[in-house]
């Protein structure tokens, strides 16, 4: 039985945003979930997220535990009209928590594999780089805090990139299992994300030629969150088909 309400701290997450040649993306995302579009392409990424007082929702603060994670996620829609429903797909989570690794897909959704962090941040300027401990992923991204978008990104405007995120609360995970997700979906206190000027970029993942072709991604802003009070509720499981093309796991 999974815990249905864990609450917590994004202390800060940050967004990191690729489009991506949808054909290509389409080869990727199981059924029953396709590519959300925006402006012709698709949109994938990596989110960098440190949590903070982490617990079910009838423990105390103060009792609370803290974590790095990354998540690969991908925008997808799924379903037919009228009932055509959007979130996101994550293929892959990563955790130093080893409590993290110990209850996801268990106790609660999301199955997590082991990495390392590294962090340095002053509040301006980071630097966040992970490395999966079975080599399978690594991210690296330094950054600074920036007053708008890329000029060559393809939203036209933070408002426009900050309304297309917000509206993927709903995530599905991969599990042991290729035809079943679990979902999840996130509850902020409040949705404010704010632009980073990202100095170096670096992903295994979305540079690995044999999922993506060259030219088929290139990187196309990041954004960031900070300080927002939140929860975590499951979402009923998703059943679908595994993977044409093999995802890191």
């Amino acid at each position: 039985m999974k815990v249905p309400r864990i609450r917590g701290v994004i202390r800060r997450r940050i967004l990191v945003n690729y489009r991506v040649d949808p054909e290509v993306m389409a080869r990727l995302v199981p059924a029953p979930f396709r590519p959300k579009l925006h402006r012709g392409m698709a949109i994938a990424g990596i989110c960098l997220i440190r949590l903070e007082e982490i617990r079910p929702s009838f423990v105390p603060p103060a009792l609370g535990f803290a974590s790095e994670n990354a998540a690969h996620r991908v925008a997808v829609t799924w379903g037919d009209p009228p009932d055509v429903h959007e979130g996101v797909f994550v293929p892959r989570r990563d955790s130093d928590s080893r409590l993290n690794q110990l209850v996801g897909g268990r106790l609660f959704p999301g199955e997590h594999h082991p990495a390392r962090f590294e962090v340095e941040d002053d509040g301006g300027s980071i630097r966040v780089a992970m490395e999966a401990r079975d080599g399978a992923v690594a991210v690296e991204v330094e950054a600074d805090a920036a007053p708008a978008l890329p000029r060559d990104s393809v939203f036209r405007s933070l408002a426009e990139a900050s309304a297309f995120f917000e509206r993927g609360s709903l995530g599905y995970s991969t599990t042991i299992d290729p035809e079943r997700y679990d979902g999840l979906v996130l509850r902020p206190s409040h949705w404010r994300v704010d632009p980073l000027a990202v100095r170096r970029v670096r992903s295994t993942f979305f540079e690995d030629e044999a999922r993506f072709p060259r030219g088929t991604a290139a990187f196309d802003h990041a954004l960031i969150m900070r300080n927002v009070r939140h929860e975590w509720v499951a979402a009923p499981d998703l059943q679908g088909d595994a993977p044409l093309v093999t995802m890191p796991t």
